[in-house]
């Protein structure tokens, strides 16, 4: 049975915490870092993906983000994509650290809005080979976007600007039954975020408010023009958002390469074996052809 040992790395004087997966054997094909959806912990969806690659070969390494989990850093629940970026790279060069996986060539994999953050992240890193999104939620920032989340973004701006004064943040649930003022309205989080499905001891049921104002403010469309090394996008008609991950995929600069599964939803990419077992399936074949003829 494959177990992680705890990896840890300092990124801007803070501690991130992190788990290591090993693959089984010595044989390693490649080193990966992994990033999973938002306000999401290493327990949950990059942790499985990180298991199941550690299973095929990989050193996988899923790690909670700053102001997560066990994770230094505040506010606590701030979802910040920039400093998610940051952290990915600086994950990178920890990863690389080790002698035994120094040689190794460096994946970058991120689930749902995590694919997002491993886009731009890859799109600025020479560390990496290859790019994997999965499920991944492609987003932009266009005058029109950030129109329409302006009331959004001020909200998010003014709790930022409470916090600096007063050191209290402001926080609103990730998700609810009944939906409302959430960071996640779709009824599908709640049944993983909100219930016993993908509840874990490290996961916080909140969201920082001043988090609108990056999270909003963010794009990873356009790192798809930047991305030179291989990649490949595993999505969903039925995930979310497959219009923007076609254009992501359309936009990628490198070789590239594109499997369409069959899902209920978004969700159930986080913890369902058959899917995360065809997705595993599907990176480590495209790492080692990529590879290959590197």
């Amino acid at each position: 049975m494959i177990q992680p040992r705890t990896f840890q790395f300092d990124v801007d004087g803070v501690t991130l915490v992190g788990h290591l997966f090993a693959p089984p054997t010595d044989a390693r094909i490649a080193a990966a870092v992994l990033t999973g959806p938002l306000t999401s912990v290493k327990e949950q969806a990059a942790g499985a993906y990180a298991k199941a690659l550690a299973a095929r070969g990989f050193a996988a390494l899923a790690f909670d983000h700053r102001y997560f989990g066990e994770s230094g850093g505040a506010p606590r629940q701030f979802e910040n994509p920039f400093a998610k970026v940051k952290d990915i790279r600086a994950a990178a060069a920890a990863l690389q650290r080790p002698p035994e996986l120094a040689e190794l060539p460096l994946v970058g994999v991120g689930v749902c809005a995590g694919a997002g953050y491993m886009a731009r992240a890859v799109a600025e890193d020479e560390r990496f080979s290859v790019f994997a999104g999965v499920a991944g939620y492609f987003g932009e920032a266009t005058p029109h976007s950030m129109a329409a989340s302006a009331a959004s973004i001020a909200r998010g701006r003014a709790a930022e600007a409470r916090w600096k004064e007063t050191g209290i943040a402001e926080t609103i649930p990730a998700v609810a039954a009944e939906g409302g003022d959430v960071a996640m309205p779709l009824s599908e989080a709640y049944e993983y975020y909100g219930t016993s499905r993908g509840a874990v001891a490290n996961y916080v049921n909140g969201f920082a408010v001043q988090s609108r104002a990056y999270t909003a403010t963010f794009d990873s469309q356009g790192a798809a023009a930047h991305i030179e090394i291989p990649a490949i996008v595993l999505h969903s008609e039925r995930a979310l958002a497959p219009a923007l991950a076609r254009r992501f995929i359309a936009g990628l600069s490198g070789p590239h390469e594109e499997l369409w599964l069959t899902s209920q939803g978004q969700i159930d990419f986080y913890d369902q074996a058959r899917l995360i077992d065809a997705a595993a399936d599907a990176i480590a074949s495209f790492v080692q052809r990529a590879t290959l003829k590197q």
